[in-house]
């Protein structure tokens, strides 16, 4: 391992096994800032070293600081040469990474339960990654014995929602005046819903008063906070082994925002079919080219387009799967091809094979 990659894999270790001794403090004063503060700041150590590792960069050209929280997550995500996170991976960490905020700029009143999710998956996420990019067991940095400890856990994500919406609609109730109250009880679930939905911007008072009223009327939490309602919680084993996972609804896709989306965070859950973003096959995608399939694949290869989430996916039907390309791929082709003919990318193609 490189040198530099390995100095920021300590750091992170550091600042999760932290994180950890601050949720399990026997006393609350700081508590939930700093375990969220040093979680956010475990993982984007974690992210530095696991691209450098993978032979990316962590600074552009010129530039004296090193990226920030957003740009490792998308090129974790989608920069072929070193992808090592899957969608639901950066939709947690854009959770967190919102939490995070509001809890070092601004005030968090957030729940033991949602807290603990927040902690147990950050945990699981951590030692996934350390397994999968450096082949290395948390437990050589962690002791088994060091895990988020609650005494009420969550069961579902939708029995989080539930629980605390019933609070929420308590401090709403008529000559409560307690609505400073409801608002920072809104808030961390305000941040996971608009994480989830790929937005970035932290809730407004307004905006979070104007959520009040809705459930205040009897809106369902699932109308209000869409983005939530299309999320799962998945948990398995128990003790030293439990882990926590976010995993998105079956039909529901994850989309790459684009980068430079004011606003937007790195990933976002639409609530669109598949195919209809993906809608072209190799067949059609040659043909809207007047190219033959076999050219029209070689100019994919070219541009690398299958390693680009927001050009191809596989999307599998039942137990078949299918290559589909999106329109960005079409245009990023069309683009190529003002410059550089297939027939030159088809012979260079031939003599490498």
């Amino acid at each position: 391992m490189k040198r530099e990659s390995r100095l920021l894999l300590d750091k992170a270790c550091d600042s999760l096994v932290l994180s950890v001794e601050f949720f399990n403090r026997p006393h609350d004063r700081g508590r939930v800032s700093s375990s969220l503060i040093l979680m956010d700041h475990a993982f984007e150590m974690l992210l530095k070293a696991a691209i450098l590792h993978r032979g990316g960069r962590i600074r552009e050209k010129r530039e004296k600081q090193t990226i920030g929280f957003d740009a490792c997550v998308r090129r974790g995500l989608s920069d072929a040469k070193i992808k090592f996170l899957s969608e639901e991976q950066a939709l947690l960490l854009q959770a967190l990474n919102g939490l995070r905020d509001a809890a070092q700029h601004h005030l968090l009143d957030i729940s033991e339960p949602q807290l603990y999710m927040q902690a147990q998956a950050g945990v699981t996420l951590f030692r996934d990654l350390m397994e999968s990019v450096f082949k290395r067991n948390l437990t050589e940095v962690m002791p088994t014995r060091v895990l988020p400890v609650s005494t009420s856990p969550p069961i579902t994500l939708a029995t989080l929602f539930e629980t605390e919406i019933a609070e929420i609609k308590k401090l709403l109730g008529p000559g409560k005046r307690r609505k400073l109250e409801a608002e920072a009880r809104l808030r961390p679930l305000a941040i996971l819903d608009s994480a989830i939905a790929g937005e970035k911007d932290q809730p407004t008072s307004s905006g979070l008063q104007t959520v009040g009223k809705q459930l205040a009327r009897g809106v369902t939490w699932q109308e209000v906070f869409r983005g939530a309602s299309a999320i799962e919680l998945t948990a398995s084993g128990s003790g030293p082994s439990l882990s926590l996972r976010f995993t998105k609804k079956e039909g529901i896709p994850i989309q790459v925002v684009p980068e430079g989306t004011p606003g937007a965070s790195v990933v976002a859950l639409k609530r669109v079919n598949e195919l209809d973003f993906y809608n072209l096959g190799a067949r059609e995608l040659a043909g809207k080219l007047g190219l033959s399939i076999n050219k029209a694949v070689a100019v994919v290869d070219y541009l690398s387009l299958r390693g680009d989430p927001e050009c191809h996916k596989e999307i599998k039907i039942g137990k078949v799967k299918f290559k589909r390309y999106s329109q960005h791929a079409l245009e990023k082709m069309q683009q190529c091809l003002k410059t550089k003919s297939a027939e030159a990318i088809w012979e260079a193609r031939k003599k490498t094979a």
